[in-house]
């Protein structure tokens, strides 16, 4: 998400390689709302720095 109206997706294989078409653009507005609810939604759950251990 970068001015939150554009999102940016990333596509890799199974394998960690870069997949076909490899990267898309997309700004219609559900699909910007959606990618940012979903950031949202993990970066609550996540671990702050100094808290994470292995």
């Amino acid at each position: 998400m970068f001015d939150g109206e554009t999102v940016l997706f990333n596509h890799f294989s199974g394998d960690g390689n870069w997949s076909e078409p490899g990267w898309e653009v997309r700004t219609e507005q559900a699909v910007a709302r959606l990618a940012s609810a979903a950031f949202e939604a993990v970066w609550e759950r996540g671990v702050p720095h100094e808290k994470y251990s292995v």
